[in-house]
């Protein structure tokens, strides 16, 4: 289904809600921006999976990275072809980011996860990937350290995508967090009507760790109503983000199921799945109706807010930043981007000493 007999170009065309797609692939992504999509996203576990697809292609540039930079580490060189990647993207995004003012039209670079832990490292990544190309937006953590570096990387001039959030009080502090970079930037003299920072939640992510909550608690709950907590905390942002005036947007990721694009169709979001998931919505049939503002069903939500870990994430003030590191879902996904990092240091491995 392509044009517009398609869900998601009418969704795209017939309402606030954008469309980006959660690779870098250039397969993937040209099919995605003839369905309406205005962006998409690299990171280490996407990288791989980009190599992976187009193996001879990556394995010879991997050698001829290797040759003009002897001295490079294997890490190096990997994250030498996550920013090749993340350009090609950027090249087929940017007539939407001249269409868009810069507010869509980007791709997303993910700062290298094993720079967690240093807010300094993390803002200079973040000023380096920036300046790849113009419309590049950068991932940083909402951490309690990633919070302090969103702020300054801000400042310096750089659009965010807010990643490794869950929870209603990590967006809204990364939304405060963009707030202050962007006035502080403003109060220097620099225009930043042209910047165009997302803050993601990672809905899927939060539906898995609330399964793993239930099961750790030994909780009698309705299976169905797991499904609807990352939807229920995106709906809670999206209306403290709407109250609140921030210039960020939302962004839905880490999709497991329907709802996590059905639910959110109509608000001014960034819905942004792999493309596998757009296939299925495609073949759908949908009617894709905006269902923004409709609320989460009370006993659905009732059923949610017996799970500790839901009420953590659903309250507005639910978790410090202070605390933030040591939610689940965070923990959980910081430990998987690390292994993706590792993953993509032995993949420039097989191929600079393949195995006897």
């Amino acid at each position: 289904m392509t044009g517009t007999s398609s869900p998601l170009w009418t969704m795209t065309q017939s309402t606030p809600t954008a469309l980006w797609n959660d690779s870098a692939n250039p397969t993937e992504l040209a099919q995605s921006i003839a369905w309406g999509a205005v962006g998409a996203t690299c990171n280490p576990v996407i990288a791989v999976a980009c190599i992976k697809a187009d193996l001879p292609r990556w394995t010879e540039r991997i050698r001829a990275i290797a040759a003009e930079r002897p001295r490079a580490t294997e890490a190096q060189i990997g994250w030498q072809v996550v920013q090749e990647i993340s350009i090609e993207a950027a090249h087929l995004l940017r007539p939407a980011f001249e269409r868009f003012g810069g507010r869509n039209g980007r791709v997303s670079m993910q700062t290298d996860p094993r720079l967690h832990r240093d807010p300094v490292a993390l803002v200079d990544q973040a000023v380096h990937f920036s300046g790849l190309a113009p419309n590049v937006i950068v991932k940083i953590p909402a951490t309690a350290v990633g919070i302090r570096a969103i702020e300054d990387a801000v400042a310096w001039g750089v659009s965010i995508n807010v990643t490794v959030s869950f929870t209603v009080s990590q967006a809204i502090a990364a939304a405060e967090a963009i707030e202050r970079g962007m006035a502080a930037r403003a109060a220097a003299g620099h225009d930043v009507t042209h910047m165009g920072h997302v803050v993601t939640l990672m809905v899927g992510r939060l539906d898995d760790w609330l399964k793993d909550a239930v099961a750790r608690d030994g909780i009698d709950i309705d299976p169905a109503a797991l499904e609807w907590g990352g939807v229920a905390a995106f709906k809670r942002a999206y209306a403290v983000f709407q109250e609140r005036g921030f210039r960020s947007r939302l962004l839905s990721a880490a999709f497991r199921n329907s709802l996590q694009w059905s639910e959110f169709i109509g608000g001014d979001v960034v819905i942004s799945p792999p493309f596998g998931w757009q296939q299925r919505f495609q073949a759908s049939g949908h009617d894709p109706q905006p269902r923004m503002d409709i609320p989460v069903d009370p006993a659905i939500l009732a059923a949610l807010l017996r799970i500790a870990d839901f009420r953590a994430a659903y309250d507005p003030e639910g978790l410090t930043p202070a605390q933030f590191d040591d939610f689940g879902a965070t923990r959980k996904t910081l430990r998987q981007f690390l292994g993706a990092d590792e993953e993509l240091d032995q993949l420039v491995r097989d191929v600079l000493i393949p195995a006897p």
